[in-house]
C-alpha cells in the first residue's frame, strides 16, 4: 500500500501541469452585450477552447477605439465603419473581417400617414412615404445614414423637399422623441429601440425584418508590430471562431434559443453547404 501511494504520489508532483491559457482581452460594441448575445458567445467559446475571454470594455465606437490605442485589448469587434477602417489602416489592428449583422428599422407616429405598418421592403415603404409627403427625419446617425441611402436607392427616390427634415435632436438618443414631436418616420437601430435606450416616444416600429437594413459588425485583432504584448494566439483564436463554422453557427441557433425574443443577430456568411 505504501508502495502504491509512492507511486501515486511520484506521479501527481511530476505529472505536466495543465496548460493554462491567458485570456483573450475584448472591447465589444454596445449592442452586442446590451443584447446580451456576447457573453453567452464567449462562454461558447471558452468551453471549446480553452482560451478565457475578459471583457475590458463596451460601448460606443469610439470608446473601442481607446481602449484598442491603449494596448489594452487583444481584439475588437464594432459595426463596419469608418472608424473600424482606420485602425487597420493606422496599424493599430489587422485582420478586418464581417462576421454577424445587426437590423435597423422605421419608426413612426401610431397613426401611420403613410400606410407602411407591416410592410416587410423597407424600399418600399420609403417609397411610400415619398408618394405622399409624409414628414421623414434624416437621422444624422452615421449607421441610420448609410441604411437611409441604401434604401433610397434601391426605391429610386431622391429624398427631396419640405417633407424631408433635418435632425435637431438634442443627442443621438432623443432621436425617436424628437420624430414623435414632428409625427414623422424615422430610421433607426432595434437593439436600442427594443432595449429601451432610446425612448420609443410613443412611435411605433412599422417596418422591419428586410435583410437590406442589416449592418455588418466586422472583428479585428490588434496589431502585433503596434502591441508586442498582446495575446494574438488566443485573438486569432477566437477571431477564427467568430468567422469560421462555429461562430456562424451559434449566431443562427442564438435567437432560435430564444423564440419569445425578437431577432437581434444575424450571421454575416451564408451557411456551409453539407455534401
Amino acid at each position: 500500500m505504501r508502495l502504491l501511494y509512492a507511486l501515486f504520489s511520484m506521479w501527481v508532483l511530476h505529472a505536466p501541469a495543465a496548460e493554462v491559457k491567458p485570456p483573450v482581452r475584448v472591447a465589444v460594441i454596445g449592442g452586442m452585450t446590451l443584447g446580451g448575445m456576447w457573453p453567452e458567445l464567449a462562454e461558447a467559446f471558452a468551453k471549446e477552447t480553452g482560451w478565457p475571454v475578459e471583457l475590458v470594455t463596451t460601448g460606443p465606437k469610439a470608446v473601442l477605439a481607446e481602449a484598442l490605442k491603449s494596448g489594452q485589448v487583444d481584439l475588437v469587434t464594432l459595426h463596419a465603419s469608418d472608424e473600424a477602417t482606420e485602425m487597420v489602416a493606422s496599424g493599430l489592428a489587422k485582420d478586418s473581417e464581417p462576421w454577424a449583422r445587426n437590423e435597423h428599422c422605421i419608426m413612426g407616429p401610431a397613426s401611420d400617414p403613410a400606410g407602411i405598418k407591416g410592410m416587410k421592403s423597407g424600399a418600399n415603404a420609403l417609397k411610400k412615404i415619398a408618394e405622399t409627403k409624409s414628414p421623414f427625419i434624416d437621422f444624422m446617425g452615421p449607421g441610420s445614414r448609410e441604411v437611409s441611402h441604401r434604401l433610397w436607392s434601391a426605391a429610386g427616390v431622391q429624398p427631396k423637399g419640405d417633407w424631408v427634415l433635418k435632425d435637431e435632436s438634442s443627442v443621438p438618443q432623443a432621436i425617436v422623441e424628437y420624430a414623435a414631436s414632428k409625427h414623422a418616420y424615422v430610421i433607426v437601430g432595434r437593439i436600442p429601440i427594443l432595449k429601451g435606450k432610446i425612448p420609443a416616444a410613443g412611435m411605433k416600429m412599422m417596418v422591419q425584418g428586410d435583410p437590406m437594413m442589416r449592418r455588418p459588425y466586422v472583428v479585428m485583432i490588434a496589431d502585433e508590430k503596434k502591441f508586442p504584448m498582446s495575446n494574438q494566439a488566443g485573438a486569432k483564436a477566437l477571431h477564427a471562431w467568430m468567422t469560421g463554422e462555429k461562430g456562424q453557427a451559434f449566431l443562427r441557433a442564438y435567437d432560435d434559443r430564444k423564440p419569445d425574443d425578437p431577432h437581434l443577430f444575424y450571421p454575416a456568411k451564408p451557411e456551409t453547404s453539407k455534401p
